[in-house]
C-alpha cells in the first residue's frame, strides 16, 4: 500500500511538472521562473474541493468529470462549484498576469477575489518568507475555504471581506481577480508609488481587458491593457453609469493606445474614458 502511494505521488509530482512546464510556455513565461516553480509545487487538487472535478471549456461548459487528480493538471478551468462561473481560473492567463505584475520577494501584495486560494499560493511563493499577501474573499464558502487551505503559509492573510472597499493597508502590487467597471479609487490610493495594480476592466455583463496600472506619481499611473479577458462581476465595483461608459469606450475602439491614468485634473485631449477623479489616455494630448 505505501509503494502504491509513493507511485502515486510520484506520478501526480511528474505531471505537476509537466504542467508547470507547458502553462509558462503557454504564457511566454523563460523556462525555471519562480511562477514555474509555484506551479510545480503547489497541489491544485487541494484548492478545488473533492473529486469528482468537473473539468470546464473555455465558454464555461462541462467537458468532463473525473476522478484522477492528473486531469487537473491541463490548462484548463475546474469548477469550484457552488455559483455558475465559479472556477479555479485558467492557468496561463493568471501566470501571464503574475509576470507582468512582476511581484518581487519582499513584497506586500493584496490579493482581491482569491477564491479558494490557489494563486494566493503562488503569490505567497512569490514574495517569499519576508513578503506578506493579504487575500479578500467575500463570499464566505470561498473565504473559508481559502483559510483552510492556506493554513501552511505563514505570509498570508485571509479577510473573509469585500476587496472594494476600504481601506486597504498600503502595497507594493493588488492583483484582482473579478471585474470592474472602472479603477476603484480604494486600490489606487494603497499602492505605494512604483506600486502596480492589475484588474479586469469589464461591465458587469461583458468582456473586458486585463489593465495594468504602475504609479508614476502622486497623481499620474502609467497604463497598459494586457489580454482580454471575461471574470466574474466584482462585488462593489460595478456601477451601472460606469459600466455604460466603459463598454461604449469599448466600441470605438482604440484602448490600445492608452498608457496612463491620471488623477484630480480635468480630462485631456487624449482621453479614452474618464470617472470620478480621474481619466485614461495616451501621451498624444495632455
Amino acid at each position: 500500500m505505501a509503494e502504491l502511494e509513493q507511485s502515486e505521488a510520484e506520478r501526480l509530482q511528474a505531471r505537476r511538472m509537466d504542467y508547470a512546464r507547458q502553462v509558462s510556455a503557454t504564457a511566454g513565461i523563460p523556462a525555471g521562473s519562480e511562477i514555474e516553480a509555484a506551479l510545480a509545487t503547489i497541489p491544485r487538487e487541494k484548492y478545488v474541493g473533492p473529486p469528482p472535478w468537473r473539468v470546464l471549456s473555455g465558454r464555461g461548459r462541462l467537458r468532463t468529470t473525473s476522478d484522477d487528480p492528473a486531469v487537473l493538471y491541463q490548462d484548463v478551468l475546474i469548477s469550484l462549484g457552488g455559483e455558475p462561473g465559479l472556477n479555479n481560473g485558467q492557468p496561463s492567463l493568471h501566470a501571464m498576469c503574475l509576470a507582468a505584475l512582476g511581484v518581487k520577494r519582499g513584497e506586500r501584495v493584496v490579493h482581491v477575489g482569491a477564491g479558494t486560494g490557489y494563486y494566493t499560493a503562488v503569490l505567497a511563493m512569490l514574495v517569499g518568507e519576508t513578503g506578506v499577501v493579504d487575500a479578500y474573499e467575500i463570499e464566505p464558502d470561498l473565504a473559508e475555504r481559502a483559510t483552510a487551505n492556506l493554513a501552511e503559509f505563514r505570509n498570508v492573510a485571509v479577510h473573509a471581506q469585500s476587496g472594494a472597499a476600504g481601506p486597504l493597508p498600503e502595497c507594493d502590487a493588488i492583483y484582482v481577480n473579478a471585474a470592474a467597471a472602472e479603477p476603484l479609487a480604494v486600490w489606487l490610493d494603497a499602492v505605494k508609488p512604483g506600486g502596480r495594480l492589475l484588474f479586469p476592466l469589464a461591465a458587469v455583463d461583458g468582456t473586458g481587458e486585463m489593465l495594468l496600472l504602475t504609479r508614476n506619481s502622486e497623481i499620474e499611473y502609467a497604463a497598459r491593457f494586457l489580454t482580454a479577458v471575461q471574470f466574474v462581476p466584482c462585488i462593489g465595483a460595478q456601477d451601472e453609469h460606469a459600466g455604460r461608459a466603459l463598454q461604449a469606450a469599448y466600441r470605438r475602439g482604440h484602448w490600445r493606445d492608452v498608457r496612463r491614468l491620471v488623477r484630480n485634473t480635468e480630462p485631456g485631449e487624449s482621453c479614452w474614458l474618464s470617472g470620478d477623479g480621474w481619466w485614461m489616455g495616451s501621451y498624444g494630448n495632455s
